[in-house]
């Protein structure tokens, strides 16, 4: 598998988010980031294939496979390309539009399909998203928080274990791996 710590990432683009992609990946690559493009590489091409779903799903297959930890990926608005991405076993996507919603996607949610939206995010954004994103991991970021890790981690563990037919058969109840009891916590002042 091809992972961040190799500094290795997977991108993927559609006509619309061509040019943010574009920013990020020149960013990345001067940062010594080895990328590997699946989708729109030149605003002349004209395949079909590189509509926004079907990058999506390309990029969404490779994650599922274990070719590559984590992958981002860019159209218009952020939306079809994470719905489609999602669609892939094993694929936890989000779509963002902040420097701090890019921390939370990972350090929270364990995020491994990152989605920005070319219409809304300016290319210094997306590199300050690119570098937040690559530069955080499943738990790190909110220490602070009691039981933050282990209440997301049991979250993702159920996700990948979730089965909707299993769920319907049982009542659209949840089959639980555990319990990690969290509230809303106010950040403590430091000192």
């Amino acid at each position: 598998m091809k992972t961040i710590k190799d500094k290795q990432i997977l991108v993927g683009a559609d006509f619309a988010g061509f040019p943010l992609k574009e920013a990020v990946v020149e960013h990345l690559r001067a940062k010594g980031w080895t990328v590997t493009d699946v989708g729109v590489r030149s605003l002349e091409e004209e395949d079909t294939d590189l509509m926004f779903h079907r990058i999506g799903l390309r990029v969404g297959a490779m994650i599922a496979e274990g070719e590559f930890e984590r992958a981002l990926v860019f159209c218009g608005t952020g939306m079809g390309i994470h719905i489609a991405a999602s669609k892939c076993p094993h694929v936890h996507a989000g779509v963002v539009e902040s420097v701090p919603a890019a921390l939370r996607a990972i350090t929270g949610n364990g995020v491994n399909v990152l989605a920005m939206g070319a219409f809304y995010v300016a290319p210094q954004m997306g590199k300050d998203i690119a570098d937040a994103y690559l530069g955080a991991e499943l738990g790190s970021g909110y220490e602070w928080w009691h039981n933050f890790y282990e209440f997301h981690k049991l979250a993702i563990d159920e996700l990948e274990a979730f089965h909707y037919e299993e769920y319907k058969r049982n009542g659209f109840k949840l089959k639980h791996l555990g319990d990690f009891p969290l509230k809303l916590e106010t950040k403590p002042e430091e000192a």
